[in-house]
């Protein structure tokens, strides 16, 4: 990294830039099938309390990325499985951030009990995907045309990836 960047517990008042930064990856077309991002409530009650990280640009504070934990299933059997979102600032892509994230969430994750990450990724994000791969999720599933986008009634595909604790067994 080329820039210095610090990495701390997302705040509350870090949602702003959060959704700026989601809103980003949903105009890039190539991130979610959301159209916007949710309210800071809706977005806080479909997220693990643990697991919320940003990257802040140390010059600034600003933050120029963020990755969270969602559930996947409210059974008490899958507590241990969550859906990992990762997004970085367009001008920070390339630089490491998300590289440097992810290990940070990954490590919170099992410190908090998580056995399982997994993410659903367009297989046209190539830069997600693999560094997903680094990090070692690995590739289990293809769901053909899985949903539209909403506003180009376009048909998706999305490749699902997961990671197994090596630590949680």
């Amino acid at each position: 990294m080329k820039h210095k960047v610090d990495f701390r517990p997302m705040q509350d008042s870090d949602y702003s830039a959060v959704a700026e930064i989601f809103q980003q990856g949903i105009d890039g077309g190539n991130a979610t099938f959301e159209t916007a991002p949710p309210t800071w409530e809706r977005w806080n009650q479909d997220h693990f309390k643990v697991g919320r990280w940003v990257a802040v640009a140390a010059e600034s504070a600003e933050v120029i990325g963020w990755a969270a934990l969602s559930y996947v299933s409210n059974r008490n059997v899958f507590r241990g499985v969550a859906e990992l979102s990762i997004y970085i600032h367009d001008r920070f892509h390339g630089k490491g951030v998300g590289k440097k994230l992810m290990e940070i969430l990954i490590r919170d994750s099992e410190e908090n009990g998580i056995w399982m990450l997994q993410s659903g990724v367009f297989p046209e994000n190539k830069a997600s995907i693999k560094l997903h791969e680094k990090l070692g999720f690995r590739n289990v599933g293809f769901r053909e045309k899985i949903g539209q986008m909403p506003k180009s009634n376009k048909w998706r595909d999305i490749l699902i990836l997961e990671r197994r604790s090596n630590t949680i067994v």
